[in-house]
């Protein structure tokens, strides 16, 4: 069956992050997924402190965004928390907001290039290798790590493009799509994948993560439709999902369908009831799932 999360965004302030991990933990919701968006939140730090807050709960980071990060330090930050909570923690990278990257003065001239790169030797370093590179954007003298994680935990790219979705399939270990996603193109999505991980050879598991913009409660339709407006001067049954366990529910299954292997609630930057919310996700979604 198709795993379910949710999402804190970090339009809400860091000091509401325990409440909305505990409610998490005590209503048995899978998954909770973090963002290091501009100029807002650590994901790195925010995910920190909500492995340390739970006993069970699986944090995910969609995404760290490579521009602004050394190789060498978000591999160090991993390895430390996969070490810590073994088997809890997701990472994902990706290739930033191109005008934030600008912003922070790390824009690259070829985020694909620099993309490649930070997973290569991302996946190397935890994987306990001793990494010699010298590329455009990553250059690594016999670098290892000292406490590399027990076994070697897959890395996740949040990318959308054709190009960088070749890409994921080929130097990743899963992809992270962006809310608005439709099934069909998840479908597109899983095929760009699977040619990139044919070219490289590749037969392992391949994890497919999809975003869904979803609200429930009072005003949630009108929610919604802002939230969809905002980002695709449109709203549509496809991009996103409002009311009740079963429509959520349903709109779950089609992206299950369309080859996601995860599927991950996002709530409206305005949710009134975040707690509310991924407690709704864990008990009447999950359950509307089950009994399909």
């Amino acid at each position: 069956m198709v795993a379910l999360g949710a999402i804190f965004r970090p339009q809400l302030p860091p000091e509401r992050l325990r409440d909305v991990v505990r409610a998490a933990e005590g209503a048995g919701l899978e998954q909770l997924w973090l963002w290091e968006d501009c100029f807002l939140e650590s994901g790195i730090a925010t995910a920190a402190a909500a492995l340390a807050w739970t006993d069970r709960l699986r944090v995910g980071v969609g995404a760290l965004p490579v521009p602004l990060r050394a190789v060498t330090l978000t591999a160090m930050e991993a390895a430390t928390l996969h070490r810590m909570f073994p088997g809890r923690l997701v990472v994902g990278v990706g290739h930033g907001i191109q005008e934030w990257m600008g912003q922070a003065g790390v824009r690259a001239g070829s985020p694909l290039t620099l993309l490649r790169e930070h997973l290569d030797a991302l996946r190397a370093l935890l994987r306990g290798e001793e990494v010699t590179r010298q590329g455009r954007y990553v250059t690594l003298d016999r670098v290892a790590l000292g406490w590399p994680p027990a076994g070697a935990p897959p890395v996740l790219a949040a990318v959308a493009g054709p190009r960088s979705l070749h890409l994921s399939g080929a130097a990743a270990d899963g992809t992270v799509l962006s809310a608005g996603t439709t099934p069909d193109a998840v479908r597109r999505a899983r095929a760009a994948i699977d040619a990139g991980r044919a070219e490289a050879g590749r037969d392992d598991h391949h994890e497919l993560v999809v975003n869904l913009h979803a609200a429930t409660g009072p005003g949630a339709e009108g929610r919604l439709r802002a939230e969809l407006e905002h980002w695709y001067a449109a709203s549509g049954p496809e991009l996103g999902v409002s009311g009740d366990a079963d429509a959520v529910a349903a709109a779950v299954r089609r992206l299950a369908d369309a080859g996601a292997d995860t599927v991950v609630l996002q709530p409206s930057p305005d949710e009134p009831d975040p707690e509310g919310f991924v407690r709704f996700a864990a008990g009447p979604v999950a359950e509307a799932l089950r009994h399909r």
